[in-house]
């Protein structure tokens, strides 16, 4: 039963599907137009500093856990795992905390900003491990071609438990009242892509994964991760072709045949979308084989950009740790410049990740490599000086909270935002994180992981089931890869039989 497959990008979703289905006996080949793997977990390196382009949160552990373990492999083979403890500082308006990886030290520190929240934190977190549990093991790994899939008594009465139409605002608002606290839990749904009031309170489960789970880093970077799947891919069979862009598709009716790329013409029987969902369906198809309209797409939520510096900083900055939150700004005026009204933030908040606190493999001796995350609207305009203004802003906040002087020790900087993500990533309207996870686009109400006018073509992803972040995308590619294989399965057999 073995099958000629195309997986478009290298990145988790597409280097996922591809073990999946080279595990399972097909020929697999990841076309990739960067000369690595890694989609927007890349690296680069410069002046002796290794920075990772995107993702710096190591959350969720038991799903790298349980993708390795799928194909007979361990992750910790190859990946050194660190937990953070503190996990991350956050910088409030006139103090900080070190959130505590302890989690009976977490509660005290509850408490002592709000007389009882110590037990509410415990009910709290009781509560969303058991989101998490039913999420994770009920809703996540199933592919949403319809509402049908969660139609099972079990599934829904499951379902009543997840508070799906609660907002996350209010639901943890029968909790806690104070407002540190209420921006600590609210701050992972910033990056799902909506805005706490239009979130579902089931992504309290991002809570349990951050405050129960806890924050790991992979020493030498994020990108030990890429190198680690990589590494099993290519011993389960994968061919990888670099710089090898997509361009478009050659049809026999209904049906995909080869792919057109920089590097040729590819055969294939079937398809597997990992790159930008939008660009295959709007760009890479002719118009009658898209799935979706223009102004379908127009009318989606998406998640945020983000305005990015990568800085190599001479010389050691005290009073940071690995991960950063300046919330030293109130939330809401933020939220309401990235999904409201979008424009460019006039009180941003942004977050410092400086992973040389803990790896020194990845800056030169006594030097700090530091990496700024500005949330910002998708879609919206920059102008020339727009990067500039920002990164003063947060430097200027940097600089008084460190008590440091930092910008006369940079030696590296580089900034990324919305026109890279386009140009890297064809990333519709420059967005980070995919698409929102709010209650209208969630599960089998997001745009569908099977195509609805080519046979043979699926897609994976962070526009597509289950949602934005990593650990999704390695569950969507595996996801895509088992419906693909049905198909493969069942086309082999009928052929056979006929």
């Amino acid at each position: 039963m073995c099958a000629k497959i195309a997986v478009i990008g290298a990145g988790f979703a597409g280097m996922s599907a591809a073990t999946a289905l080279a595990s399972q006996g097909h020929d697999v080949t990841i076309y990739e137009k960067h000369d690595q793997a890694g989609g927007r977990a890349r690296i680069f390196k410069e002046k002796g500093f290794t920075f990772d382009m995107g993702p710096s949160w190591y959350w969720m552990p038991d799903v790298f856990e349980e993708y390795f373990n799928r194909f007979g492999d361990d992750i910790n083979a190859h990946l050194n795992l660190v937990r953070l403890a503190p996990s991350y500082r956050v910088f409030f308006e006139k103090d900080h905390v070190d959130v505590p990886a302890d989690f009976e030290e977490l509660c005290a520190w509850f408490e002592s900003k709000e007389k009882g929240a110590a037990q509410k934190l415990r009910e709290f977190m009781s509560e969303s491990g058991e989101k998490y549990q039913i999420g994770m093991s009920k809703f996540v790994h199933k592919p949403s071609h319809s509402i049908m899939e969660f139609a099972e008594w079990q599934t829904l009465k499951d379902a009543t438990r997840l508070h799906l139409f609660t907002p996350f605002s209010k639901y943890i608002r029968k909790y806690f009242s104070d407002p540190q606290l209420l921006q600590l839990l609210e701050f992972p749904i910033l990056f799902l892509g909506a805005k706490p009031e239009k979130t579902p309170a089931l992504y309290s489960l991002m809570n349990y994964a951050d405050l129960k789970l806890g924050t790991w880093y992979p020493m030498g970077g994020m990108h030990e991760i890429v190198v680690a799947m990589q590494k099993l891919a290519e011993r389960k069979g994968v061919h990888f072709e670099f710089n090898a862009c997509v361009k478009t598709f050659g049809f026999d009716n209904e049906n995909i045949t080869s792919l057109l790329t920089d590097k040729g013409k590819f055969e294939c029987e079937f398809v597997v979308g990992a790159a930008d969902y939008h660009h295959m369906d709007q760009t890479l198809l002719p118009e009658k084989f898209r799935s979706y309209t223009k102004a379908y797409w127009e009318s989606r939520t998406m998640s945020p950009s983000s305005l990015l510096f990568y800085l190599g900083v001479e010389g050691k900055v005290d009073n940071l740790l690995h991960h950063n939150l300046f919330f030293d700004e109130p939330f809401g005026p933020h939220a309401d410049d990235i999904y409201d009204t979008p424009k460019w933030p006039e009180k941003p908040l942004f977050y410092v990740c400086c992973p040389s606190k803990t790896d020194n493999s990845v800056a030169p001796e006594n030097c700090e490599n530091i990496f700024l995350l500005m949330p910002v609207a998708p879609g919206i305009s920059e102008k020339p000086e727009t990067r500039e203004h920002y990164f003063n802003i947060m430097m200027d906040r940097l600089e008084a909270r460190t008590g440091e002087k930092i910008r006369d020790r940079i030696v590296f900087k580089r900034s990324y935002a919305h026109k890279e993500f386009i140009q890297d990533y064809s990333a519709f309207k420059g967005n980070a994180y995919g698409l929102a996870n709010t209650l209208k686009q969630t599960a089998f109400l997001k745009p569908k992981m099977k195509s609805k006018k080519v046979n043979n073509l699926f897609f994976a992803g962070q526009l597509t089931t289950p949602g934005p972040g990593v650990p999704p995308s390695l569950i969507s590619g595996q996801v895509a890869a088992d419906e693909v294989n049905k198909l493969a399965h069942k086309a082999v057999t009928s052929h056979t039989t006929y």
